[in-house]
């Protein structure tokens, strides 16, 4: 499985993990050891299968001229049924169209029509911590409430990762391909 994800600025991913770091410290979450080479991030889209190299090409030709977005995280959030905590960012108007240029553009790359990530179904996020039990959701939750001030940031580049199968150990999703936004 492929996911096609959005990049921070240096010191916002430090910001996140930081949060993931003190979850673990507080033996509230271990996120931060269960997806290795993860880097924070908001996922744009999510493939089952996928032409790496035409979609590189696709990259390098649709982001060339978007620009650097302003992003502030400022809630706290969970999935039903999913057990996952997540910050996430204002919905602005510049945030849905990028999104949604960026499936309209991409339309033949995508498969099935039940990802989350679609326009009208997605929910832009960062993850901070996954596959909770719920007295562990509600905690994550009252820390991340009490500890986590809201900040701002930006999407300095957006990024191509392979998210492989999970082991005793965890996930790996590394970046197969980053392109920097201008």
């Amino acid at each position: 499985m492929f996911w096609f994800i959005a990049l921070f600025d240096e010191e916002t991913e430090a910001k996140v993990k930081e949060i993931w770091r003190e979850l673990k410290e507080q033996g509230l979450s271990y996120y931060i050891d269960e997806v290795k080479d993860g880097r924070p991030h908001i996922t744009l889209a999510s493939y089952e299968h996928l032409d790496r190299e035409e979609y590189i090409r696709e990259i390098d030709t649709f982001y060339d001229r978007v620009e650097k977005m302003e992003i502030m995280f400022n809630m706290v959030s969970s999935f039903l049924n999913y057990g996952t905590i997540f910050i996430a960012p204002t919905v602005t108007k510049d945030l849905l169209a990028i999104h949604s240029a960026h499936h309209q553009h991409f339309e033949d790359f995508n498969g099935s029509v039940n990802s989350l990530y679609f326009p009208g179904q997605w929910i832009p996020h960062c993850t901070v911590a996954n596959q909770l039990e719920p007295d562990d959701l509600a905690n994550v939750f009252q820390y991340c409430f009490t500890e986590v001030q809201p900040f701002r940031g930006k999407i300095e580049a957006v990024a191509l990762i392979e998210v492989k199968e999970e082991d005793e150990e965890g996930m790996n999703a590394p970046v197969i391909y980053t392109k920097h936004l201008t």
